[in-house]
């Protein structure tokens, strides 16, 4: 099941996607589903008559998880860590698909990140990582972008891969995945520059949402952004970065400064 939020003009709701791709439509649910359920109204709106926007807004967190690719630990010259390797990013840095990434004054060095990202559903606290399944929503896509340059000077990642508007999601969250063995094809331009699979992660889902949740509650909403396959690189003002991760579909940002 494919769930969207999105908007027409007036606030916020969420819906199904349905229909074949260039005919979808939105069956409006009532309330937020990762509180509510699924709870289906009357209305129906064109997916070509709405505006997608990120299909969540984490209540209190986005975890990311870095090196977590050996080719992409290599590539930046870094070891792979022997256990997740965890950092926090806020709910301000959270756009949705279209909008623009407003890349960082103080970088020169943006980087694009493609990534699975995990929509927790439930509060889950030191789970393990057999149980893992009933605590996650669903799936959606992720742009972990990133100024390198302060990643590599600050130290510690919370203004390099924290700042508003660096980590976009979208298009909506699939419920119904298997995370196992899913392509993730990164396009700066329409020219693919990043190409792996989500079976080459260090950590599979299960462990990294287990190791996260034995630090910190997670919260319904709550986002785990599973990290990057090798390919990474610069990204220029005027641009645009797409995200394809299979079985859930594309997540397009333009890069802007101002």
């Amino acid at each position: 099941m494919r769930i969207a939020r999105f908007t027409t003009g007036d606030d916020p709701f969420f819906g199904v996607v349905e229909g074949e791709p260039g005919d979808e439509v939105l069956h409006v649910l009532q309330g937020d589903p990762l509180y509510v359920g699924v709870v289906p109204t009357q209305t129906v709106v064109p997916l070509e008559e709405a505006r997608l926007l990120a299909p969540v807004i984490p209540r209190s967190k986005v975890v990311g998880i870095g090196r977590n690719y050996v080719d992409h630990a290599k590539e930046l010259g870094n070891d792979v860590p022997e256990t997740p390797l965890m950092f926090l990013a806020p709910n301000t840095a959270v756009v949705g698909p279209g909008d623009p990434v407003v890349m960082l004054e103080a970088s020169s060095e943006i980087h694009f990140e493609g990534e699975l990202a995990v929509v927790i559903g439930k509060i889950c606290k030191n789970v393990k990582p057999e149980d893992v399944r009933v605590c996650v929503f669903g799936y959606t896509v992720a742009n972990d972008v990133t100024a390198r340059d302060l990643q590599r000077s600050d130290g510690q990642w919370a203004r390099a891969k924290g700042f508003d508007t660096s980590k976009p999601l979208g298009p909506w969250v699939e419920t119904e995945l298997d995370p196992g063995d899913l392509r993730i094809t990164t396009r700066l331009d329409g020219e693919v520059v990043q190409d792996g699979r989500t079976s080459d992660m260090v950590f599979g889902v299960a462990e990294l949402v287990a190791h996260a949740s034995s630090a910190f509650t997670l919260l319904p909403g709550d986002v785990i952004l599973t990290g990057t396959p090798a390919g990474v690189g610069p990204v220029r003002q005027g641009q645009r970065v797409e995200v394809e991760v299979e079985g859930i579909g594309t997540l397009s940002n333009p890069f802007v400064r101002r």
